[in-house]
């Protein structure tokens, strides 16, 4: 769903506004609701944060969060909209030095930062153009590694800043940022959506 903004609405003020579930991201002076996850897109992303936490997060080399609102500029805050963006990736990957932790230890609840990584995962409703376009956003300021898992067509297309896009099927092994070591295949991806019964 798309609702147009009226030209008064900044990024500050869309901020201020209650949020909604799912979530709505800002983009280019437009609210964009996410759609409902459903089963498929609900597994994969509890079992990419589940993988990557569990070889990132005692180490504290990086933390993974499941929808975690990323909120950051592309432009001028005050001079336009366009550029401007606050989105919620369905996983977001910080490095543990870049979390912005609160003075007791607690993780915040605002990110005003890029991840590190960021991997969506297409909901069959979803236009592909948009979800890639965050993508690139966050490669464009800074992010090193971004992921578009496909549950229909069993691929990911993985984005590295300064590369083309690469199409990863079946036994394909999968990129990872340089701060990470894990090991994964397109196969072994797809695979979390099977269930022991």
């Amino acid at each position: 769903m798309t609702t147009a903004l009226p030209p008064s609405l900044t990024l500050e003020e869309f901020l201020k506004q209650p949020e909604t579930k799912p979530a709505s991201e800002f983009i280019d002076g437009k609210i964009y609701q996410k759609p409902m996850s459903q089963g498929k897109h609900s597994r994969l992303l509890l079992k990419f944060c589940d993988a990557v936490n569990q070889v990132a997060e005692k180490p504290k080399i990086a933390l993974a969060f499941p929808e975690l609102r990323c909120t950051y500029p592309g432009g001028s805050r005050s001079s336009s909209v366009y550029g401007n963006r606050s989105i919620v990736p369905d996983a977001s990957v910080f490095l543990w030095e870049r979390i912005p932790f609160e003075a007791d230890g607690e993780v915040p609840n605002v990110f005003n930062i890029y991840p590190d990584w960021t991997v969506e995962i297409l909901s069959p409703e979803q236009r592909v153009t948009k979800v890639i376009s965050n993508i690139l956003h966050c490669l464009k300021h800074g992010t090193q590694l971004g992921w578009l898992i496909d549950p229909d067509e069993r691929l990911i297309l993985a984005f590295i800043l300064g590369q083309e896009p690469i199409e990863l099927k079946a036994s394909d092994r999968l990129p990872m940022p340089k701060f990470l070591t894990l090991n994964l295949t397109v196969e072994q991806v797809f695979g979390w959506l099977k269930v022991s019964q």
